[in-house]
């Protein structure tokens, strides 16, 4: 594995043994941890299956193309008028319609790179290049074979194209997709172990053939949502962290409060039995398993603050909202999203219509269907998205809530904001609250949707968008934001746990003794006032990771 990733920081192929690992894309099973994997620099293959069906996809298109179909990039939209003759005898485009399909291909890519900003995260590119590399095997884009090529050995080189990180609508990334195409044809911007090149001068280096874009290409590369799938996957995988440590997280505050077991128990879920309701109330009693909150306490309140007793509902909807948005990037990563769809051996529905039979075609030894398509459309994925980051928004409103309560003496039975003996003079946690209350009240903001919020483009005939680029950054400043809650909800919860332990016998569970003691590692017990920042800077760290 070492070697491996300094092959790919040096931009070298490894074709060692190693190789034996490298991801091979079908088309239809690409896990996200493949996908990841890749990004991380493992080497992508293609499969001969899914590269022969790639293949005749693209003679599809040229097959449809010499009947006379319009094909956006090769028949129409390139200049030639339609009574030109666009193949010669042979049945090989001529020269003229090349020529013609190529300046109209370059262009495209060259005018919808209008992305600007900072430019995303090279891993995300790379991310983004998998994914498009995987869809593209579908057959569905009808691109030229040399396309997916060049997607396998930018990848494989280390050869990862600059890509602005704003401009796109959501419904294709159109103008972002587009510099990872104009880098293929030697323009733009590349990244070649951590240096910026010109595309022209690392393709040199690398031996690479420039792309020559003809029919179908210029659309295949640039119209997808490959790169608001790369930041979906990002923010699902911040999110799927803040899921892991909430059962243990809330498990040591409740310790912390002598709270109590009763709203998660068997019984009390399984008379409300809500989706995921219950797999939510089994993580909390497995996280909990073997405390002391198990063993009756005369000093234990009958009922808690909401905010401990409701958490077994926000946690089972951020788990269940996990859930969904792993199912439709799974559907996603492995599927087109191309339109037209070049679909071969078409199903034959509704084909007996003229309307529908139109689309089909048949000959040279191939057959199937050119289907104009709103496949484009990730809304069902910018929906889940934004239900995420609504979960998240009650996850944040719990876990301030909870850690107020814990402040006061009435709810704690504790000293007031947590206050140790050494620290009578002191304001101990009084001011954590304001910086608790500051990153909730920016998760309410990411929790608002703005898959709403859009304009008509490109001449009125574009009139919906998702906006799942921003959507999918929001939804991952709200995760990282619950890592931080988090950690500022664990300096209080350690800090309750030593407080009772001098009050009452306190046996934590297994699971959050080790959080506890992995924090207590990093963060000593308050017994005088200090600067905290440092402490919720550590806190996120051990999170991020635990």
């Amino acid at each position: 594995m070492q070697l491996r990733k300094l092959a790919f920081s040096l931009g070298l192929v490894f074709m060692s043994s190693a190789s034996l690992a490298a991801v091979t894309l079908t088309g239809s099973s690409l896990t996200q941890d493949q996908a990841w994997s890749v990004a991380n620099g493992e080497e992508v293959k293609i499969d001969s299956k899914a590269m022969k069906h790639l293949t005749d996809s693209f003679n599809l298109v040229n097959e449809a193309a010499r009947q006379g179909a319009e094909i956006y990039g090769l028949t129409v939209g390139v200049g030639l008028n339609k009574d030109h003759h666009l193949f010669d005898a042979k049945g090989e485009l001529t020269e003229e319609a090349k020529q013609a399909s190529t300046e109209f291909n370059r262009n495209i890519l060259r005018s919808h790179s209008v992305g600007f900003g900072p430019a995303l995260n090279p891993k995300l590119v790379r991310l983004s290049m998998v994914i498009r590399l995987n869809t593209l095997l579908t057959g569905r884009a009808g691109v030229q074979p040399y396309v997916a090529e060049l997607y396998a050995a930018f990848l494989n080189k280390g050869i990862t194209p600059v890509v602005p990180a704003r401009g796109s609508i959501g419904d294709a990334d159109i103008t972002l997709a587009s510099h990872i195409g104009a880098t293929m044809m030697g323009e733009w911007k590349v990244i070649v172990d951590g240096k910026e090149l010109p595309a022209a001068e690392a393709l040199k280096n690398a031996q690479i053939r420039p792309l020559v874009p003809q029919g179908k290409d210029g659309l295949g590369i640039l119209s997808n949502n490959s790169i608001g799938m790369a930041l979906t996957m990002n923010a699902v995988k911040t999110l799927r962290q803040v899921v892991k440590v909430t059962p243990t997280v809330f498990g040591l505050t409740l310790e912390g409060m002598n709270g109590n077991v009763a709203p998660f128990l068997v019984q009390s879920v399984s008379s409300h039995p809500l989706p995921g309701l219950q797999e939510a109330a089994q993580d909390f009693r497995a996280a909990l398993k073997g405390s002391y909150l198990w063993d009756k306490n005369s000093k234990r309140n009958l009922q808690d603050p909401l905010s401990f007793r409701t958490t077994v509902y926000t946690y089972s909807e951020a788990l269940k909202s996990l859930k969904e948005l792993d199912e439709l990037i799974d559907v996603q990563i492995n599927s087109s999203d191309d339109n037209p769809g070049v679909i071969l051996n078409a199903s034959p529905e509704d084909s007996e219509s003229s309307q529908v039979a139109q689309y089909f075609v048949e000959g040279n030894g191939l057959k199937g269907a050119i289907i104009p398509s709103a496949n484009f459309e990730p809304l069902p994925i910018a929906i889940a998205a934004q239900k995420s980051a609504i979960a998240l928004g009650h996850l944040a409103h719990n876990c301030m809530q909870r850690t107020i309560r814990l402040d006061e003496d009435r709810f704690s039975g504790l000293p007031r904001y947590l206050t140790a003996k050494t620290n009578q003079n002191g304001h101990n946690f009084g001011a954590t609250e304001d910086t608790m209350v500051s990153i909730y009240a920016e998760n309410v903001d990411l929790a608002n949707p703005v898959s709403l919020d859009g304009a008509p483009v490109e001449g009125n005939i574009e009139d919906s968008a998702s906006n799942l680029p921003r959507v999918a950054e929001r939804l991952n400043r709200s995760a990282e934001n619950m890592l931080a809650l988090y950690s500022m909800e664990l300096l209080h919860a350690a800090q309750a746990v030593d407080l009772r332990k001098e009050q009452q016998e306190v046996k934590l569970a297994p699971a959050t003794q080790k959080l506890y003691d992995a924090y207590r590692s990093k963060v000593p017990f308050v017994e005088k006032d200090r600067i905290f920042s440092g402490n919720l800077a550590d806190g996120i760290e051990l999170l991020s990771n635990y």
